[in-house]
């Protein structure tokens, strides 16, 4: 079945492209991503002709949404999730290790946070959906929107980098006390900061560091491919380690450990924390390191 959205833009907008406008005004397009995806696929009209992601909005325009209403999978996927914060508007849940955070794959934590998390009553209420990414082996706080306004508020916040994140690690090798990593990814500036709580010997590794990590930009892999650019990899990395150095079968040590945001609705800031996993527990004696 084939179906649309229509959405008028107000009149006398300041002039913007479409591809920031356009976030967030149809129910079935709640992020940047699936609104380029969406124009790609030649699917969203401006004035009945195709949209293009640099065609520029100034108000009064007509922007259609065409899709295709697909048949259901009447599987169910059952996944428990561990909710640490939930109001009407958005949720942070702790992401398990071994488990994709959306993606055509079935078993996704995207697929699972509708049985895990209570429906909004807010106007503009949508299926959750994770504004940010998580790698597949890393575990720790996921920020997940719960109204299609405030998933496009909270990507806006990540935009402008105005969400805090911090993670802990443990990584190989002698380092610094603290330091700042700026290296390109992918040709883009990047930058990470590093504060080591506790130092182990390890008979395998030489030295083992319990690491504070504060990412200030957003590029994939960028905690990982820093730390192996100073020679630290992060413990049980199977793709970014150093010759000799991999541990394999426990997993990667590497945890999302906080969030701090200021609430798009409430505008109250959210603080929020996340025990380390049990695994960082059984190799560092500090227990005191979130504080």
């Amino acid at each position: 079945m084939h179906l649309k959205e229509t959405h008028i833009v107000p009149e006398n907008m300041p002039s913007t492209r479409l591809q920031e406008y356009g976030v967030g005004v149809f129910q079935r397009i709640s992020t940047k991503s699936a609104l380029k995806k969406a124009i790609k696929k030649k699917c969203v009209f401006v004035n009945g002709a195709i949209a293009l992601t640099a065609t520029i909005i100034t108000g009064g325009e007509i922007i259609e949404y065409h899709y295709t209403l697909e048949k259901r999978n009447t599987t169910r996927l059952i996944l428990k999730l561990d909710v640490i914060y939930e109001d009407e508007y958005l949720a942070v849940i702790n992401k398990p290790a071994g488990i994709l955070v959306s993606g055509n794959g079935f078993k996704t934590v995207a697929n699972a946070l509708s049985q895990n998390l209570n429906i909004s009553a807010a106007i503009d209420a949508v299926s959750p959906q994770p504004v940010h990414r998580l790698d597949y082996a890393t575990t720790g706080l996921l920020l997940v929107g719960k109204t299609s306004s405030v998933i496009t508020d909270l990507n806006q916040l990540f935009e402008y980098k105005n969400i805090v994140k911090e993670y802990f690690a443990v990584t190989i090798g002698k380092m610094e006390t603290e330091g700042t990593i700026i290296l390109d990814i992918n040709d883009k500036f990047a930058k990470s900061s590093y504060k080591v709580i506790e130092t182990i010997a390890s008979g395998r590794f030489s030295v083992l560091n319990l690491v504070k990590l504060r990412p200030h930009t957003g590029r994939r892999h960028q905690l990982r491919k820093h730390l192996l650019a100073i020679e630290n990899p992060i413990l049980g990395d199977a793709t970014y380690f150093l010759e000799g150095l991999q541990l394999k079968g426990k997993g990667l040590y590497l945890h999302a450990s906080s969030l701090r945001f200021q609430h798009p609705i409430t505008n109250k800031e959210i603080n929020i924390e996340s025990d380390l996993p049990k695994k960082f527990l059984k190799l560092f004696s500090l227990y005191d390191h979130l504080k």
